[in-house]
């Protein structure tokens, strides 16, 4: 994207009106908003924060600033609303109490010995799939590759039945998609569906688990049924909505790591000569831990899978020399923050050795993800796995993104592995 043009899209920015280009390389419009206007007020009175550090201070004060989404969706997707009593009884969008008791169920089963005893079945799934491509001679990054793996992961972590994941990825798109910050009544209407059927579906799964639980040092959904030893449960509708929240919040950020570090490495060819080089002819995994975690942090720094969060103002403040009034809404941008300058050094270069990498596709503060070593994981094991066996793949086409705002990554990536 042009200088100028950059410079054009960041002076009339708006979320809900932004032009075609905007989607395909948003990061020039990001850095023109850096310099210009960091804080910047949008049409609708939000505001639009693209400055790391404006980003951290955001994040550190969960007293200030709220991740509860009442306010904000109930205008968006209407009182009573399948989407809006999903979107507000989800994890990530809630406050302590709900935020601190759900997280804690969910982390009893994502300790690092319960991680890693997930790694030996992850790489089974991973080679299966690396066997089904190489008898094709190649295939489609996001739907043979990428979109298949986290599926899997949160399917055995909620001990779903693997004849019943097959509406799974689709339910899951179609919810975060009515997240994007202008809903078209299309997307609304296939959210509010897929909520409805996918709530369907789970009731009966709960009802199953409840007759017959399993192991709740591995199995999440046993444990939010069963909640702490010291009775701290959830209500049916808080437990319904947060496995939900667990596949879409484990799947599509997966899937677009995964997917848009295999085509950025097709399109920093040096970056992927240099791996290729770490990994050599007989890789020892467990010796190349560290590297690999190294380029996976810069995959996910380079092109965040979730570019943008969202907070309120509970009281009026100041961020970045800027007074906000209490109530007001602010948009975290976390691709921006990731290219920041101020921050790291070339921002816009892909390296895959940069130490020290402070990035925020986490978040960061009480809502940082709380499944960020599984995603770091499933990085590893995919991209490394992949580059062993098919070291000279390329894109047969032009690969196409998925046309969100916040969420950044392919639908489709045709490739050839000779």
């Amino acid at each position: 994207m042009a200088v100028e043009r950059a410079r054009e899209i960041a002076a009339s920015f708006d979320l809900r009106a932004l032009p075609p280009d905007f989607y395909a390389n948003p990061f020039p419009v990001y850095a023109a908003l850096r310099e210009s206007e960091p804080l910047k007020r949008m049409p609708d009175g939000s505001w639009f924060l693209t400055r790391y550090a404006d980003l951290v201070a955001v994040y550190r004060d969960a007293q200030v600033f709220s991740s509860d989404k009442k306010v904000e969706f109930t205008p968006k997707y209407g009182a009573g609303s399948p989407l809006l009593e999903h979107h507000t009884t989800s994890l990530v969008f809630n406050d302590p109490p709900l935020h601190t008791r759900v997280r804690k169920l969910i982390m009893g089963a994502l300790t690092r010995r319960a991680i890693a005893e997930m790694e030996p079945g992850l790489i089974l799934l991973v080679e299966s799939l690396l066997d089904a491509i190489e008898a094709k001679g190649g295939g489609d990054l996001v739907e043979d590759f990428a979109s298949a793996i986290p599926v899997e992961i949160i399917g055995n972590l909620l001990a779903v039945p693997h004849e019943e994941r097959g509406p799974l990825r689709a339910w899951s798109l179609a919810i975060l998609g009515a997240l994007e910050p202008r809903l078209t009544k299309e997307q609304e209407e296939l959210g509010n569906r897929s909520v409805r059927e996918f709530l369907d579906y789970l009731r009966v799964l709960v009802a199953d688990r409840r007759r017959n639980p399993g192991d709740p040092e591995h199995d999440v959904l046993t444990r939010l049924i069963q909640g702490e030893s010291t009775g701290e449960k959830l209500s049916e509708t808080e437990l319904l909505q947060n496995c939900v929240f667990i596949l879409n919040a484990g799947h599509e950020t997966t899937t677009n790591l995964i997917g848009n570090a295999l085509v950025a490495l097709e399109e920093w060819p040096q970056e992927k000569d240099r791996l290729l080089r770490t990994i050599g002819r007989q890789p020892d995994w467990d010796a190349l831990e560290p590297a690999m975690t190294l380029a996976v942090d810069e995959f996910l720094r380079f092109e965040s899978s979730n570019q943008l969060g969202n907070r309120r103002a509970l009281r009026a403040c100041e961020v970045g020399g800027v007074q906000l009034p209490a109530g007001a809404l602010v948009t975290l941008c976390i691709g921006a923050a990731n290219r920041d300058p101020a921050q790291f050094e070339h921002p816009d270069v892909l390296d895959l050795a940069r130490e020290n990498n402070r990035h925020l596709a986490f978040g960061f503060g009480i809502h940082q993800c709380a499944g960020l070593s599984l995603a770091r994981l499933e990085g590893r094991v995919a991209i490394g796995r992949f580059l062993a066996r098919f070291p000279h793949y390329r894109l047969t086409e032009a690969p196409t993104r998925g046309g969100r705002a916040r969420f950044r990554g392919f639908l489709e990536a045709p490739f050839s592995i000779v």
